[in-house]
């Protein structure tokens, strides 16, 4: 997932594209060819996306992945997947949640914010995602 997303710390952003030809914006980025039927576009822009957004939908993945994927967790645990309406630009992206954060935290028009986690850790180095974490009641924007 090089490039989909960058590794700050306090401030990760996910990395979408912009159609040149059209404005469409794309996650993860485009790179062939305008996802607007209606534009013939090739050629896109990097742009920063929303850290916030919305839940959309969420479910729990309850199942340990087969290989060649490798659990999060040994033991597995289950864990929450989150659609999110991101804020500005109205994209819908995936993303597991936070540990922690179960399916009963979840409510659709929750607010959740893009932070970084651990997807797996293999011969000493940690291999990141984006995950979603819940915004506190109050929390500054």
């Amino acid at each position: 997932m090089a490039g989909w997303f960058t590794l700050d710390p306090d401030q990760p952003t996910l990395l979408g594209s912009r159609c040149q030809q059209c404005g469409t914006l794309a996650f993860p980025k485009a790179a062939t060819f305008c996802g607007n039927p209606a534009c013939s576009g090739q050629e896109f822009d990097e742009v920063p996306l929303s850290r916030r957004g919305r839940i959309w939908s969420f479910t729990d993945a309850r199942y340990q992945p087969p290989p060649p994927f490798l659990p999060r967790t040994d033991p597995f645990e289950p864990f929450a997947i989150a659609a999110v309406e991101l804020e500005a630009e109205k994209l819908v992206v995936l993303g597991q949640v936070v540990p922690g954060v179960s399916v009963d935290d979840l409510r659709v028009g929750q607010e959740v914010e893009l932070t970084l986690g651990t997807l797996y850790s293999e011969d000493g180095t940690d291999y990141l995602v984006w995950q979603w974490q819940p915004v506190q009641s109050g929390a500054n924007a």
